[in-house]
């Protein structure tokens, strides 16, 4: 394997370990949210009270949660696949399909959107935007910032994904470590 070859090869291995680590550190915000959902239920239930910032702070980790999940779910393949056709292909077919999906499909479209989530994001952050109800959370501009975040996220996954069909075409194989964490 050649020097740029290899390096690619680690850069690869880099941001799928950085987006599994991702995925696997925010997937502990679904216990988060079941905790602050159960007290939030107590609270108005068994002492006719609530507090608005509790209850939006299950909107901001259910946002953060799947947002920043996406490439994880990418690089350990948990994504939804409509694979009447793709399961019988052969790998090398099966890497075409993901490159010519990433290349058409998944590389542009993330880009738009990072595009997008970016002027939504600095609109917030322009005026620090927070929240409109009475008592919320005043930190909107922060939750908004997730958005491009994990666009990004996607996007250098879906470039990695490219990339690893491209090697797999090739006839290359680079090491995967694909296992969840």
């Amino acid at each position: 394997m050649s020097t740029q070859r290899s390096t690619l090869c680690r850069v690869v291995t880099m941001v799928d370990r950085f987006n599994r680590s991702l995925a696997n550190t925010t997937s502990k915000l679904l216990l988060a949210m079941v905790l602050v959902t159960a007290t939030v239920v107590v609270m108005r239930r068994g002492f006719d009270t609530g507090l608005i910032s509790l209850q939006e702070s299950i909107t901001y980790m259910h946002g953060m949660l799947f947002l920043l999940s996406f490439a994880g779910c990418l690089v350990l393949d948990k994504h939804v696949r409509v694979d009447i056709f793709y399961r019988n292909l052969t790998a090398v077919r099966q890497s075409w399909v993901n490159l010519l999906g990433s290349i058409i499909l998944g590389l542009p479209f993330v880009a738009y959107l990072i595009v997008v989530s970016t002027d939504y994001a600095f609109a917030s952050w322009q005026v620090l935007e927070g929240s409109k109800e009475s008592g919320g959370i005043p930190a909107l501009f922060l939750l908004k910032t997730v958005v491009p975040l994990g666009f990004i996220a996607l996007f250098t996954q879906i470039t990695n994904e490219a990339l690893y069909a491209l090697s797999r075409i090739k006839g290359e194989q680079w090491p995967r470590e694909v296992d969840e964490p």
